[in-house]
């Protein structure tokens, strides 16, 4: 890494740790949203670095679509562990059980839209005023609308149009009663400074961004992985391939490349040749041109 680009790295560090030492000012009761994927370790791992040598003022807000990596929930409780945080978990399964969303059927179901719901209530229910994320500006066209502090109305929706000014990082975390806001610390990051950072600080991240072999099925131009919740086709023919994921949500969505990349040092070399964000293999993002855009104006992540 070059003297540069390190300088670079250190620069967009401290800018996250600004916003969330700004979050810890400004709100009554933050939480970061901890999806057990790579951006979300690494937000967990710059509120350490921003408040210590204290603990995380800030709780960890999952929500378990039931339909996880068993891997990533693994991860979730251990590293909640480690840094003596609280969890909160947010259940889907119990959405659906009371009857408050509807699951999807068919082949192409997934129970991503449904954590809109889960989110919202769980948001109510702790009164979290501040809801701190892992998204950036280069994943996907919509998220490169937001701003570092991003205002959702009394029913958690998202306009784009009411988003306000943030000039000289002064940021307005004024709302009314039920409104709340998303904050997203490392929007001005890449995909490749996240992994250089990884790499830098020494960060544990779950084992699903390693290769490994592992049963799959090649479907929306990708290697998705068997699990009890997919039913192959019939004309899906389930092979064992060495994959490796680059982002992490339901199993049933987040589908895998082949890879070799067993490390970080080799997943940096790998990245820095791809030419498809992160998210073009997420099956989820797949069903129209504007299908995160949709989401978060019903009150995704």
């Amino acid at each position: 890494m070059s003297k540069y680009y390190q300088n670079y790295i250190d620069e967009l560090e401290s800018e996250a740790i600004f916003v969330l030492r700004e979050v810890f000012a400004e709100f009554q009761n933050p939480a970061i949203l901890f999806s057990g994927g790579k951006d979300s370790i690494v937000l967990t791992h710059l509120a350490k670095k921003a408040f210590y040598p204290s603990k995380i003022p800030f709780s960890l807000l999952h929500i378990d679509t039931g339909h996880n990596f068993p891997e990533t929930i693994k991860f979730r409780d251990y590293l909640a562990a480690k840094l003596d945080v609280n969890l909160i978990v947010g259940s889907v399964q119990e959405a659906i059980n009371e009857g408050r969303v509807v699951e999807e059927k068919g082949h192409q179901a997934t129970r991503n839209l449904l954590q809109i719901t889960t989110l919202l209530d769980a948001i109510e229910t702790h009164q979290i005023d501040g809801a701190i994320g892992g998204g950036r500006r280069d994943e996907e066209k919509a998220r490169a609308k937001e701003r570092f502090f991003s205002h959702r109305d009394d029913f958690g929706q998202w306009t784009p149009k009411n988003q306000r000014p943030e000039l000289w990082n002064l940021f307005n975390a004024k709302m009314h009663l039920g409104e709340h806001f998303r904050i997203f610390p490392i929007s001005n990051w890449t995909e490749m400074d996240v992994w250089h950072y990884i790499l830098r600080e020494g960060i544990e991240i779950p084992s699903l961004y390693f290769a490994h072999e592992r049963e799959v099925v090649w479907r929306n131009n990708s290697w998705i992985p068997v699990s009890e919740f997919l039913i192959p086709l019939e004309n899906e023919k389930v092979v064992t391939k060495k994959v490796r994921f680059r982002t992490l949500g339901d199993i049933t969505i987040s589908g895998g490349i082949e890879s070799e990349a067993n490390n970080i040092a080799k997943i940096v070399k790998e990245v820095a040749a791809m030419r498809e964000t992160e998210r073009g293999n997420r099956a989820d993002d797949k069903r129209s041109e504007t299908a995160m855009e949709d989401r978060k104006k019903e009150g995704y992540f």
